[in-house]
């Protein structure tokens, strides 16, 4: 089964609804049969570098809320990974631009895949749990070696506009699929789940998307080509 996702680094709902989804792959013991692909999309193109407000600030402009309000939502954001086991501090995240997290998340696709899924990882969880910077070049290099990456080749990609188009491909896909929000999954190219679902909401499109695969392989089974035919 092909997943393909987008997110950002600084979406809390990804964060929440890739973990959700991994549980419910790994309860239904499908890790073998699923091959999970992530797309770059960032929430803003135009983020600066650095630090210039905080969550609470940024959440109550956006949603027209006093502080008080805006604390109590974004608290109440966190509590949701935390209740999925991550250690979850929204309210102190360090918002900053995220296309060299992107772009070095495409060099890492292009050397290994689990070295891939480990830094995507470690880029959530220096997010949003250590608050860390993920526009700091210093803090990307040690995500990367941490995951197995080499410094010199990651401070390559880091100091050029490597992997830039590759970014950018990721998010005119999205554009072309309707992609306007973040999470967004297609399974199987077939069945499109924007946000991030419940646990049990995941294990039920993937026990149906498992079921109707499994149905379409029977119907393969009987066919003929190149004059030969088979049951």
């Amino acid at each position: 089964m092909k997943i393909k996702y987008w997110s950002d680094y600084a979406c809390p709902y990804c964060y929440i609804g890739n973990t959700r989804l991994e549980k419910a792959i790994a309860d239904l013991n499908l890790e073998k049969e699923i091959d999970l692909e992530t797309f770059a999309f960032e929430l803003d193109q135009n983020a600066p570098k650095d630090v210039e407000s905080t969550t609470v600030e940024r959440f109550a402009l956006k949603y027209g809320l006093s502080l008080e309000n805006a604390e109590k939502e974004v608290n109440n954001i966190s509590k949701l990974g935390i209740d999925e086991g991550i250690d979850f501090k929204y309210a102190t995240t360090l918002y900053t631009n995220t296309r060299d997290a992107h772009r070095l998340m495409k060099f890492a696709k292009t050397k290994d895949n689990e070295i891939a899924k480990k830094l995507n990882k470690l880029m959530f969880d220096a997010y949003f749990t250590k608050n860390l910077k993920l526009a700091d070049k210093n803090v990307l290099i040690q995500l990367a070696e941490e995951s197995g990456l080499e410094k010199e080749e990651c401070l390559k990609v880091l100091d050029t506009n490597l992997f830039n188009t590759d970014v950018e491909k990721d998010e005119n896909l999205a554009l072309a699929y309707g992609i306007h929000a973040v999470p967004y999954y297609i399974f199987d190219d077939k069945y499109a789940i924007p946000g991030a679902l419940s646990y049990e909401d995941f294990k039920t499109v993937l026990k149906q998307v498992k079921s109707e695969s499994e149905v379409d392989a029977d119907k393969d089974a009987a066919n003929c080509e190149d004059g030969v035919c088979r049951i």
